[in-house]
């Protein structure tokens, strides 16, 4: 099989936008398009997948159709993946498969939302369609509501405390303070992230990444294309998947997320290293505690140590053997449901390439993560890249 590489990737600002979908989606493209240093053309692309939950119900059907045609890839097949929150990294993961499976040479693969033109209470109908709808949703239970169950028991079994998500919060207000496609960009104290108002005890609002407008899109390429269009290709080098129970009450724990685990493995597998070869990860953080709990599920700290992790400050920039959420994450950079699996690969494709904001810019990177989950943790994707093929 052949090897697969990113060449191009590219997205929108992530926040409120006046676009709508076809143009926001046309300037992520763009953006992915202009990044790559050869002689390209958007004829040139043999199939796409755009990841897109469909919030709001607005366009459900032939949504990659509608985005396709409006870029310059017409007649190619494409279809919209939806996996909730990790449905734009089960799209990467499928245009890595086109291409490994040998059909196809160059892949787009891109995601998508529009959030912020909906009433409160529209959004948070459709933010709870991700969990179990007879057992958890009818009963009440929102996503907030789930993520602070998970945070209670973590405190419960392991003696984590909220401090230490507060730890989490500031770090990533600082590391999204300087990227020019955040969301919220600003300084958050330790003092005014502790004392947030409540959403879901023990979360805060601090606790608690934006609903966010934005699309991402990124370009892949077989190995003996990509090195015809850049002399600078981020390689793949290991693509894992995984899946669990939807409902909470199905699940043996809810302080770790067996999706993630069994995605981390298999990535870390292909790629043959471990979590302590990587140099900086994006991960799903929806929550404090998601990032909490993925540091240990993906191997950087061990099990109920990601409160010490977070506490010791070892995922801050260049400050600990890993970065972790070197973009502000979904908490900083923002969480536009559909969008957010491809937006992390546009960071790590860029820190690699060292073409960041050199104020965030991580040192020395040379291998990179990204972890993308589904509503509660019942889907996850994980990737790891390289600047070398191992």
């Amino acid at each position: 099989m052949v090897d697969v590489a990113v060449i191009g990737a590219g997205q929108t600002k992530f926040g409120n936008h006046a676009l709508g979908l076809k143009g926001m989606w046309a300037e992520s493209t763009e953006n992915a398009f202009a990044s790559i240093d050869g002689d390209f053309d958007p004829s040139m692309v043999d199939e796409a997948f755009i990841g897109s939950i469909a919030f709001g119900g607005g366009q459900i059907g032939n949504t990659a159709a509608l985005l396709t045609e409006h870029t310059g890839m017409d007649n190619i097949p494409v279809r919209r993946v939806e996996n909730a929150c990790a449905s734009s990294g089960f799209a990467f993961r499928d245009a890595w498969m086109a291409i490994k499976s040998g059909q196809a040479d160059i892949v787009v693969a891109g995601g998508i939302e529009k959030m912020n033109d909906l009433t409160p209470e529209r959004k948070r109908f459709w933010l709870g369609v991700s969990g179990d709808t007879e057992w958890e949703r009818l009963a009440g239970l929102t996503f907030p509501g789930t993520y602070a169950l998970m945070a209670r028991r973590h405190f419960h079994e392991y003696g984590s405390v909220h401090d230490d998500l507060v730890n989490i919060s500031v770090k990533n207000h600082m590391h999204g303070l300087d990227n020019e496609f955040a969301h919220i960009r600003k300084d958050v104290s330790f003092e005014k992230a502790q004392s947030g108002f409540m959403v879901a005890d023990p979360l805060t609002l601090y606790d608690c990444c934006p609903t966010s407008d934005g699309a991402s899109t990124v370009i892949l390429a077989a190995d003996h294309v990509a090195k015809k269009l850049t002399d600078d290709p981020v390689w793949v080098l290991g693509s894992g998947a995984g899946s669990d129970h939807l409902a909470l009450h199905d699940r043996p724990s809810i302080t770790q997320l067996i999706a993630t685990q069994r995605a981390a493995t298999s990535a870390y597998d292909q790629a043959g290293i471990t979590a302590n070869d990587i140099d900086l990860a994006e991960v799903h953080d929806c929550f404090t505690i998601a990032e909490l709990m993925a540091t240990e599920d993906l191997g950087f700290a061990n099990r109920g140590e990601g409160g010490i992790f977070a506490r010791e400050g070892r995922g801050r920039r260049n400050e600990g053997q890993v970065t972790i959420n070197p973009s502000g994450g979904l908490k900083s950079k923002g969480h536009p449901l559909g969008a957010t699996g491809t937006g992390q690969i546009v960071e790590v494709f860029k820190q690699l390439r060292g073409e960041v904001e050199a104020s965030r810019q991580v040192r020395d990177a040379n291998t990179a993560l990204t972890h993308n989950v589904g509503g509660s943790g019942a889907t996850c994707s994980v990737h790891v890249f390289g600047r070398d093929l191992k």
